[in-house]
């Protein structure tokens, strides 16, 4: 059976003058359909830079990435895009959504920036994480809770296959943090494959498995 997505061997060097960085370390990993991995491991560990290279954000200088079986590694960056736009959500900690634009018209840019499209309403998306009743308020007059929500419909927008989230919960109360985990678990039961790079330990034990990166590598 084809993960949702699968990362093999990957490797990513950084250079800073003759200093050079091994942030990832022949990271292997695979995320079924339906299932939540936790990403953990402490600071500079390399857990935000394997996020990026799932996403094809970043490409790993070894080793390949593959969403659904087909290769997003070794790619150009408007192939890498497309492949994004119709299977990957992103959710980030400092948000994902377009300051000048309100709820509804960020969620409706990212359905237009995928090529498919979405057979799933704004305003129904916006009611799964509870968030109709804001949908023409803009990215400032939103509360912190509700920044997330949106953010996660925005990643949501195009029904993707596969959602990573790079520290959601991070500037969220428990409240808020549990309602976010419970919408990613939701959308995992509906057949999302979902990666979540977290250092909360609440968030951890909601996944059905974790991985722990040390040093760029897998423990």
């Amino acid at each position: 059976m084809t993960s949702a997505i699968a990362a093999r061997d990957l490797y990513r060097f950084y250079h800073a003058g003759e200093q050079e960085t091994l942030a990832l370390r022949g990271v292997s990993m695979a995320v079924e359909s339906g299932e939540i991995v936790a990403v953990t491991g402490p600071s500079g560990s390399g857990k935000s830079t394997l996020l990026a290279c799932l996403a094809g954000l970043d490409e790993p200088d070894g080793g390949m990435v593959t969403i659904d079986g087909e290769a997003v590694s070794r790619r150009s960056e408007a192939e890498r895009a497309s492949i994004r736009s119709r299977y990957v959500g992103v959710l980030f900690q400092n948000t994902n959504l377009v300051e000048h634009l309100t709820v509804s018209e960020n969620v409706r840019l990212s359905q237009r920036l995928c090529r498919g499209g979405s057979s799933t309403g704004v305003l129904t998306l916006l009611s799964e994480v509870s968030l109709e009743p804001r949908a023409r308020s803009y990215p400032s007059e939103l509360s912190g809770g509700e920044l997330a929500r949106a953010g996660l419909a925005v990643a949501l927008a195009n029904d993707p296959p596969v959602v990573l989230a790079d520290e959601p919960t991070g500037e969220l109360d428990h409240v808020n943090a549990a309602n976010l985990v419970a919408l990613l678990r939701k959308r995992a039961r509906a057949g999302t494959a979902v990666v979540v790079v977290t250092h909360s330990e609440t968030v951890a034990r909601e996944a059905d498995r974790i991985i722990v990166l040390r040093d760029g590598a897998v423990q």
